[in-house]
């Protein structure tokens, strides 16, 4: 690499391009060639032309949502990596990120072509590609995010080119679906902007999560572009006002500096309004003034002509240089009184700090000239919070509990505190710490050894809260008998946490089995239920995916300390017996027998009036078959009705105006079967649940009017929810039991009277 050229670029500010949309493709590769031509030697440049022209033919047919070629994906993606100025294998990567996966070219060819180096990056990012992120799964999330983190162990670079990935996936998110856009910007905020907040690539963190707003949270995002935009004038006179009179200053001492402010990011602000309980236009430290200058002298220096000019705000300066963050970022933090009172950020940092706070572990990455040696270089040793999580992958079988440390740990709002050992060792932990976590932080073994903790030299109680440059001594014994329970709900920290609980399941483990199996025996006896006939080994895995553990002893253990009840995992196992039972009939066994018993009430018609199932239903031709209500429509008595032969679960009667019968597909129309309430004295007993949508002009009292008609009517609520939209409207959606359609007119009549009711509908689906 061009190391004078590297300098010169370190000085100056770049942001990470965002091309736009349906630029061609040869536009970009001139783009990815020009960015590294000022830093990259002319062979780094021919073998990532090699790499595109690769890409360029797997993808040739391909077409992305929005129409556009293929390859502009993986070059915008190399585009970001170059910028990030990662080394060519990382950006040939990039380019390849996707052939294997996607089209014929094998992992081979890609070690033929461009080395073992590359192929094993692709292969990493491939293997990532296939994470899948939901609520309702969780141990595949959670089994998916260990690869992910075994992966950045293995070479940190994999994860650094699924950043990029995700960054652009991010940019072109306005094609996909909207539940798409909602599940991945989810998944954007919660796993991977933190990660970049973690390896300091604060240029990437920063865009996630804005992004990431922009479609969890339209509404809020327009309001707040919409009022920065209306402002956009005074608050850039305001920052111009303070970056020349600090310039002034700053030439004045004869240091050479750079000074320039910004605008605070979006999400930045909107934290501060959620956190603060205010609005924006009662915020006013939107923007921040930024000072870099050649050494660390003149940052001290700058500080204290800053000090001089300003009134600083007491508590709100921190010094990062002497105590760097464990992303690796350095900087001075001070917030001051400005012109009008109107309080303002400055960081005051020298060039490489810069360099460091925009691009984290990508601005240290280097690899050593010989050839052979791979692998990390030393600043990725003070990645300790990836160790952690390495640690904790070991050490736990629950993976909900390993998901909850995780997104605990992964928290970039987490105000900090510095500490420091007896040595002088330093210490960050969050904000409310006490010594107990202090202890867990050195080693498990001083946390479980612990019997108390001097503070300054004085001793204090066990919740007492850590403050900034505390000197911790933890005092231990070998006589202790382990943490206490009630540590559990003192500590803060998510690793002293699951450090203690590791403790108690260990001690206890073998005891807790026995016990865990114990209370499942003594469950089913209460209720009935022949135990040795469910525990099939594949109905006992599906309690495993379920609830996320390694092993039956580790469901019973679960069990025997109350992390489960015993009826969750027999329901489970219970209704995966269910399922191969019904599997037994067949859907042409149900269809034959349904054709064939229309036949038989045809010749007898005096045998229909028999045929009857649960919940007054008349089926024509069925007569013990399992009957259910669907949870679409909800028909009730007088609803026109019609059954739907399901595969595997008898018959489901919807209504006759049901939006998915309605939208059915030609094919399935031949399960359809006739289906009619049975005739008899009205059962005021046996009630059936439906939904309703009310509009109407929103007011106050309007609930509490529609609430009391049907306490009048004696009739129970089951869910309510209220909503509304700007224009002063409100929409009640209300869930109720009724005895038939009667009831319900009567119910819908009344409502119609209340005050600024303007429609009533009944949901069809």
């Amino acid at each position: 690499m061009k190391q004078e050229s590297r300098t010169n670029i370190n000085r100056v500010k770049k942001d990470i391009s965002s091309p736009d949309s349906f630029t061609p493709p040869e536009e970009l590769k001139r783009q990815l060639i020009t960015t590294m031509q000022s830093i990259y030697d002319e062979e780094d440049i021919e073998a990532v032309e090699r790499a595109y022209k690769v890409a360029y033919k797997a993808h040739e047919k391909q077409k992305r949502k929005s129409g556009e070629p293929y390859i502009i994906h993986p070059i915008c993606v190399a585009i970001i990596l170059a910028e990030l100025e990662l080394d060519k294998e990382t950006i040939m990567a990039g380019l390849l990120h996707d052939v294997v996966e996607d089209t014929e070219t094998t992992h081979e060819d890609i070690v033929r072509d461009f080395g073992e180096e590359v192929a094993q990056l692709v292969d990493g990012v491939t293997k990532l590609g296939q994470l899948s992120y939901s609520k309702d799964k969780i141990e595949v999330q959670a089994e998916n995010l260990r690869k992910m983190f075994l992966a950045m162990a293995k070479d940190i670079r994999v994860i650094l080119i699924k950043l990029a990935d995700r960054l652009h996936n991010m940019r072109t998110m306005q094609f996909m679906r909207p539940e798409k856009q909602k599940e991945k910007s989810r998944e954007t905020m919660d796993i991977y902007a933190p990660i970049a907040h973690r390896l300091g690539i604060s240029k990437i963190k920063v865009e996630l999560d804005d992004l990431a707003l922009r479609y969890l949270k339209p509404d809020v995002y327009e309001d707040l572009e919409r009022s920065l935009d209306s402002a956009k004038e005074e608050r850039e006179a305001f920052i111009q006002e303070i970056v020349d009179e600090v310039k002034g200053h700053i030439d004045h001492a004869e240091i050479k500096a750079e000074i320039d402010g910004r605008v605070k990011h979006m999400f930045s602000i909107y934290k501060k309004m959620v956190n603060q309980h205010k609005t924006i236009d009662q915020i006013y430290d939107l923007f921040a003034v930024r000072i870099k200058v050649d050494t660390v002298k003149d940052c001290y220096a700058a500080l204290g002509i800053i000090h001089e000019m300003y009134k600083p705000i007491p508590g709100r300066f921190k010094d990062y240089i002497a105590m760097p963050k464990p992303n690796m970022y350095q900087s001075l933090h001070t917030t001051l009184i400005g012109p009008e009172g109107h309080p303002f950020e400055i960081q005051i940092r020298t060039f490489e700090m810069h360099r460091v706070a925009e691009y984290g572990i990508a601005a240290h990455w280097k690899y050593k000239e010989n050839n052979n040696t791979k692998g990390l270089n030393k600043e990725e040793e003070k990645l300790s919070w990836l160790r952690e999580v390495l640690e904790w992958q070991r050490d736990m079988d629950d993976n909900k509990e390993f998901l909850s440390l995780l997104k605990t740990n992964l928290d970039l709002f987490a105000e900090q505190v510095y500490c420091f050992t007896p040595n002088g060792d330093v210490k960050n932990l969050a904000n409310g710490s006490t010594p107990i976590d202090f202890a867990y932080s050195i080693h498990s073994a001083v946390g479980n050894k612990m019997v108390g903790a001097r503070v300054n030299g004085r001793q204090v109680p066990f919740d007492y809260h850590l403050q900034n440059g505390d000197r911790v001594e933890i005092i231990t014994s070998q006589n202790s008998k382990g943490p206490s329970r009630d540590w559990l709900g003192i500590v803060k920290s998510a690793q002293a946490r699951s450090k203690i609980n590791q403790w108690f399941k260990r001690q206890f483990k073998e005891e807790n089995i026995v016990r865990g199996k114990e209370l499942l025996e003594k469950y089913c006896k209460s209720k009935s239920i022949r135990l040795p006939e469910l525990m099939k080994p594949e109905y006992i895995k599906k309690v495993e995916l379920k609830y996320g553990f390694k092993d039956w002893d580790s469901v019973c253990a679960a069990v025997g300390h109350g992390g489960l009840k015993e009826g969750q995992v027999i329901n489970k196992m219970q209704e995966e017996d269910r399922k191969i039972q019904k599997q037994k009939i067949t859907d042409e066994q149900i269809l034959q027998k349904t054709t064939e018993a229309a036949q038989a009430a045809a010749a007898n018609p005096e045998k229909k009036k028999e045929e009857k199932s649960k919940g007054g239903i008349v089926v024509r031709g069925a007569n013990d078959v399992a009957v259910r209500f669907s949870k679409c429509c909800n028909p009730v008595p007088g609803d026109e009705i019609v059954g739907f032969i399901t595969r595997g679960r008898g018959i489901s009667i919807h209504r006759t105006d049901c939006v998915n019968l309605l939208n059915m597909p030609e094919s399935d129309r031949a399960r359809l079967i006739e289906a009619e309430w049975q005739v008899s004295e009205a059962d005021t007993t046996q009630t059936y649940t439906t939904e309703i949508n009310i509009y109407a002009n929103n007011r106050k009292g309007l609930l509490a009017e529609v609430s009391k008609i049907f306490l009048e009517l004696d009739i129970d609520i089951i869910t309510i929810n209220v909503s509304n939209n700007k224009k002063g409207r409100a929409t009640l959606s209300m869930s109720f039991d009724i005895t038939g359609v009667e009831q319900l007119n009567r119910i819908i009549a009344k409502i119609r009277n209340v005050e600024g009711v303007i429609d009533i509908e009944r949901t069809a689906g």
